[in-house]
């Protein structure tokens, strides 16, 4: 996958990076490839990887969870994930980046093997994510702030779910920034140092689910 060619990724920054399936088609059809995509996510994060995905994913359940966890232990990572979501026919991730090309790199090795994955089990050929994937630079704390929001309001924006079911939603961070689900996956402190709870931080992005559908209030700090 290229790079973006508008903005210029460097480390210590924070960028909202986005894509969608070609022809807005879906990408995540059913919990299984859901549940693959974020193992991939949870893979490629790090960097100088020692072995490859198709010889992680051949290991016993108890060898993957040693890998994974001589990883955090031992292994730089390339980016760091604060939130993202998963859609049916696109992704959103908030991250850090802290090697060199981290998110280039993450995103590039993300997409490529689950569309490898993808045009496998669905009988398909050719490209599953539209070309260029986009990117916000983010410049604020106030703008990290709202795009965490608007984040984790994806599910609602898009009509799939109402407000009250926000936290139940498994493909995103949100649930672990309520404290409902744990994971290294992501790290959400840094948003969550900006509030007294995570309650209050829930507060925070419902307070907003209106503003959020008309995308009037932050719609300067989205991806066209």
């Amino acid at each position: 996958m290229p790079s973006n060619r508008k903005i210029v990724f460097a480390s210590g920054e924070y960028y909202h990076v986005f894509n969608r399936g070609v022809e807005k088609r879906l990408t995540f059809t059913n919990k299984h490839e859901f549940l693959r995509a974020i193992d991939s996510i949870n893979f490629y994060r790090f960097g100088n990887l020692p072995i490859r995905y198709s010889k992680y994913l051949s290991l016993e359940k108890d060898k993957k969870a040693k890998f994974l966890e001589k990883l955090y232990q031992n292994s730089p990572h390339q980016i760091e994930i604060l939130a993202y979501c998963l859609m049916g026919n696109h992704f959103h991730f908030l991250l850090k980046q802290l090697m060199d090309s981290g998110v280039v790199k993450f995103l590039a090795k993300f997409t490529n093997s689950y569309t490898k994955y993808f045009n496998t089990k669905h009988n398909r050929v050719g490209p599953l994510f539209q070309g260029v994937f986009k990117a916000v630079h983010v410049e604020s704390d106030e703008q990290l702030l709202h795009l965490s929001r608007y984040i984790h309001l994806n599910p609602v924006m898009g009509f799939k779910i109402q407000a009250e079911e926000l936290s139940s939603y498994q493909w995103s961070s949100y649930p672990q920034y309520l404290g409902i689900t744990k994971t290294q996956l992501i790290n959400p402190t840094e948003i969550l140092n900006f509030f007294k709870s995570s309650t209050e931080y829930e507060k925070f992005v419902l307070d907003q689910v209106d503003y959020a559908k008309k995308l009037k209030n932050i719609e300067h700090l989205l991806i066209d």
